[in-house]
């Protein structure tokens, strides 16, 4: 009876301290769907353009009706963003809505788990000031970007996950967390191939972790561990290769314009004297703090009250450097505010590794994400990273102040974060207010798509652009067929609409028409006139038109030309003898 009684009480108290982490955790799942709703409903939701606010939608809407990747869809990058996408049908609210909130989510949770990297501390014991700055950084991130699915978002969630989880499982021994986080890594090379690197880091990490040189049955452990990093690879292989497109996948993804991130590496290469001018004038004023902090602080404690108080001034002086960064770059990517604080980080990481005497390796996944994040065509710059590049700046500083008491009280770290939330939403909603991606200012965004489509409800947009899209809407119920396309750059109206496209490619952008792409699309068309069943739409008016809110006419003369890039629409036209019929500002072929 005495030793069952000290038992008896030792255990008593358990379920009280079993809820304090599901607590927690409830309290910080809260604030990320809290903060990406209000995103959306603020500013995710206001701005809509034709072209790619719908592009990965459409792939996913295809994969969804079980067409194979390369063999049906005709892709420049791996469709692992279609396959990611395809859960956001299944959300229970507007697809579009749905889809933006979805990618908010993304964004934030990835912050969130740079964030336990660089600070090496489990976001259960963060403060309400960590969280709060957490939460800037999210905002930061996005910046003016549109809220939408996309192929770099998915990129940069999945390396920052699967690096969360694989260094979680290394260090608590969870071989579940360990290969889960492999397995995101390995996703991530096959939402875009510049994401090929964070597989590389993957493998890099498990040879070099002192957790996989100990313990028995190492080569087995390893051999399984590689196999969950290319599970994904090889099951998309698999999947594409027995739907038949195996040669496909191959000429499509090593046939596009390579991009190799020269203007993110080459940033003052071209003219030295961007250095003294905004924004990349931060950079030479960092690096000069960061050269003096660096003689200041490799001494250790041997400069005494001088070096602490010098260490001080030189650290808050280099968070103002980072600080103003953000405040030059206006959040506009033409002002390149973001390489320079990819540039920050990169001084930032040698600086904190010769003063601790220990390489910060969060630092360096940090820097080569934002290096993936910049392989890009069209955003060529680590623009979707700069809330965590400023804040992994700002957390390597912090690591080289000399110890000192804690006199900072919760409240006021805390008042300092959601200061910096509001300042940091403040100024996210203002820059989508003044114009939003492709669209017009906040004022002006007085139609909503709802009306349209229910896929569509709560999206607001000009009233040109909603008169274009409710054009597609009447020609598709004017002129029911089995088969419908919307060319070229309508990706959307395929899930917003319920249509299903005959051809392989959803927007055929130049850049997107690769391997033997324009055969394709002009044999489809062949088979289409042969079979019938078809409506095809070539639009007249120019997208760049939409985003001025510039007029788009009730009707147009058969014979009016259609807009192209490459004059592929042109000859599609020109090879189907269905019926020339004219709806709204389309023109198109008919053959029921």
């Amino acid at each position: 009876m005495d030793v069952a009684s000290p038992a008896h009480a030792a255990t008593a108290p358990a379920p009280r301290q079993a809820t304090r982490p599901m607590l927690r955790w409830s309290v910080h799942a809260g604030w990320v769907l809290l903060l990406a709703l209000a995103t959306e409903f603020r500013v995710g939701r206001f701005g809509f353009h034709p072209s790619d606010q719908g592009f990965i939608l459409a792939q996913a809407w295809r994969v969804l009706h079980g067409e194979v990747p390369h063999a049906d869809i005709i892709s420049a990058r791996p469709l692992g963003s279609a396959v990611l996408h395809v859960a956001d049908y299944a959300l229970p609210m507007p697809l579009f809505f749905g889809s933006s909130f979805l990618s908010m989510i993304e964004i934030i949770v990835a912050t969130i788990a740079f964030a336990t990297l660089v600070t090496r501390r489990r976001v259960l014991g963060w403060g309400p000031g960590m969280t709060a700055m957490v939460a800037a950084a999210s905002l930061i991130n996005l910046n003016a970007f549109p809220l939408m699915a996309w192929h770099t978002v998915d990129g940069i969630a999945l390396t920052a996950c699967g690096a969360w989880a694989l260094d979680a499982g290394l260090s608590g021994g969870r071989a579940l967390a360990r290969r889960g986080g492999l397995v995101l890594l390995g996703s991530a090379v096959f939402v875009k191939q510049s994401f090929a690197l964070a597989a590389v880091i993957a493998v890099l990490w498990l040879v070099l972790h002192p957790a996989t040189r100990t313990g028995t049955r190492r080569a087995v452990r390893l051999v399984l561990d590689l196999l969950a990093l290319g599970a994904p690879g090889l099951a998309y292989v698999a999947w594409v290769s027995l739907g038949g497109g195996f040669t496909e996948m191959v000429e499509q993804l090593t046939g596009g314009v390579p991009a190799y991130g020269e203007r993110l590496l080459g940033l003052w290469l071209d003219d030295p004297e961007v250095l003294t001018r905004a924004p990349v004038r931060e950079l030479a004023f960092f690096a000069a703090i960061a050269v003096v902090l660096l003689a200041v602080r490799l001494p250790g404690d041997r400069l005494g009250v001088a070096g602490r108080v010098a260490s001080w001034v030189l650290v808050l002086a280099g968070a103002a450097a980072v600080v103003w960064t953000v405040v030059d770059g206006r959040f506009t990517g033409s002002s390149r505010w973001a390489d320079v604080l990819w540039w920050i980080v990169a001084v930032s990481v040698p600086v904190n590794a010769a003063v601790r005497r220990k390489v910060p390796w969060a630092g360096l996944l940090v820097l080569a994400t934002g290096f993936m994040t910049s392989l890009s065509w069209g955003n060529d710059t680590p623009t979707l990273l700069t809330g965590t590049l400023a804040l992994t700046a700002l957390l390597l500083l912090s690591h080289l102040v000399p110890p000192r008491p804690r006199l900072a009280r919760r409240w006021v770290t805390a008042t300092a974060g959601l200061t910096a939330v509001a300042v940091c939403g403040w100024v996210v909603v203002a820059r989508h207010d003044q114009a939003a991606y492709l669209d017009l200012g906040h004022d002006r965004l007085t139609e909503d798509l709802g009306a349209v489509s229910p896929a569509m409800a709560g999206i607001r947009t000009n009233p040109s652009t909603f008169r274009y899209v409710e054009q597609i809407r009447d020609c598709a119920e004017r002129f029911p067929a089995r088969r419908t396309a919307v060319l070229p750059d309508n990706a959307f109206a395929y899930p917003a609409f319920g249509l299903r496209n005959p051809f392989p490619l959803e927007w055929p952008l130049p850049l997107e028409i690769v391997g033997d792409a324009p055969q394709r699309m002009l044999a489809t068309a062949d088979a289409l006139d042969r079979e019938g069943g078809y409506l095809v739409l070539f639009q007249t008016v120019p997208s760049r038109l939409l985003a001025t809110g510039g007029p788009v006419p009730a009707e147009v003369p058969a014979d009016t030309p259609v807009f192209t890039y490459l004059g592929l629409e042109t000859a599609i036209q020109a090879r189907l003898t269905g019926r020339v019929v004219t709806c709204g500002s389309f023109v198109g072929k008919y053959a029921p």
